[in-house]
């Protein structure tokens, strides 16, 4: 009997051995069709000098966030792209950590605003809403935090002057390949190891029972233990990868709108939590800054809604 159990037990584990490492191949190819065109495609428009042309532009909007004027690039990417993208323009420049942070935080709060807010729309709350709540958010996160982390409006020093424009356009692929595949070895180890964790407790059933063990974090959070599972899948997933659970989930009319609503503007700034830091924490970024700032920005967005509601209906209901 025992001897079954333990043979049950090996061919979980191998199955989510073999499920995870798979997941890990595709979905590293899939981030890498992204992230190395796009990297490719950012450094060449920074070494031709175009951005330094915007600077007018730029400078009083990105001074108001504390961030150099090339930070609009990797900024504007995410908020249309995704995570991948986004860093693949950061690695071009020569942030100092404190500006990969504050980059970082903003672009984790409000990226890939158009697909994932098409998604929230189909599953409980206006798309335009959830958009500029994630922005609002995104800039106000990093207005608080921009004292504790010491970021500069100005870039460092070594590159200061004419150093990049006079630079070789062979010499600046070369640096570029280099950084890139510095990136690129740690994206795949990353992913791999986050992808068989996560089949691993998919074949031992796991899952579940982690959901329900966090039902005093969704109390703090401000919402209900059966958003469980949605949240969960969020917060694993994304809204991309999990958006059809999240969407079927919606249909079966288990939550109602308002319910829907504070769900939806939590995971909005906190979805992907485990795969998305990972990749910043590969520049170097503390976590501290990854997951704090918006866990307390979604629990204050939450709260206050949640008190808008109340006012609502003791205002409509006699």
């Amino acid at each position: 009997m025992e001897t079954g159990k333990t043979e049950t037990c090996k061919q979980k584990f191998r199955k989510g051995l073999r499920n995870g490492i798979r997941s890990g191949y595709e979905g590293f190819i899939w981030m890498m069709k992204i992230v190395i065109p796009i990297s490719l495609l950012t450094a060449i428009l920074d070494w031709s000098g175009l951005l330094i042309h915007l600077d007018f532009l730029l400078k009083p909007l990105m001074g108001f966030l504390y961030l150099p004027p090339e930070a609009a690039l990797p900024l504007l990417i995410g908020m249309l792209s995704s995570v991948y993208a986004s860093i693949a323009a950061m690695i071009v420049f020569p942030f100092t950590t404190a500006q990969m942070t504050m980059i970082a935080v903003f672009i984790l709060t409000a990226h890939a605003l158009i697909q994932e807010g098409i998604i929230q729309g189909k599953s409980g709350i206006h798309p335009l809403k959830a958009t500029l709540v994630r922005i609002v958010a995104a800039v106000l996160i990093i207005l608080v935090i921009a004292p504790w982390v010491g970021s500069s409006t100005e870039m460092p020093a070594a590159i200061e002057g004419g150093a990049v424009e006079s630079e070789a356009f062979g010499e600046m692929i070369m640096r570029w390949i280099e950084a890139t595949l510095w990136l690129i070895f740690k994206i795949f180890i990353i992913i791999t190891i986050l992808l068989t964790l996560l089949e691993l407790l998919k074949s031992f059933d796991l899952v579940h029972p982690f959901v329900r063990a966090l039902a005093p974090f969704l109390r703090i959070m401000g919402l209900d233990e059966k958003m469980g599972f949605l949240w969960m899948t969020a917060v694993i997933f994304g809204l991309s990868y999990g958006g059809a659970v999240i969407v079927e989930e919606a249909k079966n009319g288990r939550l109602n709108r308002d319910e829907l609503e504070l769900l939806h503007l939590s995971i909005g700034m906190n979805h992907s939590m485990v795969e998305d830091p990972a990749l910043f924490m590969s520049l170097g970024i503390q976590p501290l800054w990854l997951y704090v700032p918006r866990l307390l920005m979604a629990i204050a967005t939450v709260r206050i809604v949640r008190l808008y509601q109340y006012l609502i209906q003791r205002r409509y209901v006699p």
